[in-house]
């Protein structure tokens, strides 16, 4: 089967690829495992995590440490287990250490002997920056589906 107007994708492109996808697996089981230190250490010191559900963004690898937190310790405290799902990955070199990543993210919630539900569907937008251990984000934008 012949298929056209497609142009195959170099090995460098592919390697960066499943370097990101290897990236953002890492990065949510983290934060799904109440890893929230860890996780914001993911992100620059000066990252930023912002997203049209939250009044301001949380600006510095502190202040996103503290919100992961938060949040964590309240899922927790509730009895409900999340589950992020990353996929369907743009991934756009802008400098040699630098990459534009759009994607689709889905947010799973498990109470404790209850059935997951699907409780956030977001666009998200990353500026990752290559550090000496690997990928971080810089700037990260969540945009969930039901709100403007």
């Amino acid at each position: 089967m012949t298929v056209t107007g497609t142009t195959p994708a170099d090995s460098g492109s592919a390697v960066l690829y499943q370097d990101i996808q290897q990236f953002y697996a890492r990065q949510m089981q983290l934060l799904d495992d109440g890893e929230a230190e860890r996780w914001s250490e993911t992100f620059t010191e000066d990252g930023v995590f912002d997203g049209n559900a939250f009044p301001e963004p949380a600006a510095g690898r502190s202040a996103v440490a503290a919100a992961a937190r938060r949040a964590v310790d309240d899922f927790t405290a509730r009895g409900i287990q999340r589950r992020h799902w990353l996929g369907m990955l743009s991934v756009e070199p802008r400098q040699p250490d630098e990459v534009l990543v759009t994607c689709y993210a889905q947010v799973l919630e498990t109470p404790r002997g209850g059935r997951p539900e699907l409780r956030a569907s977001t666009g998200c937008r990353d500026l990752l920056v290559r550090g000496a251990q690997g990928w971080l984000v810089k700037h990260r934008y969540i945009h969930r589906d039901d709100l403007d």
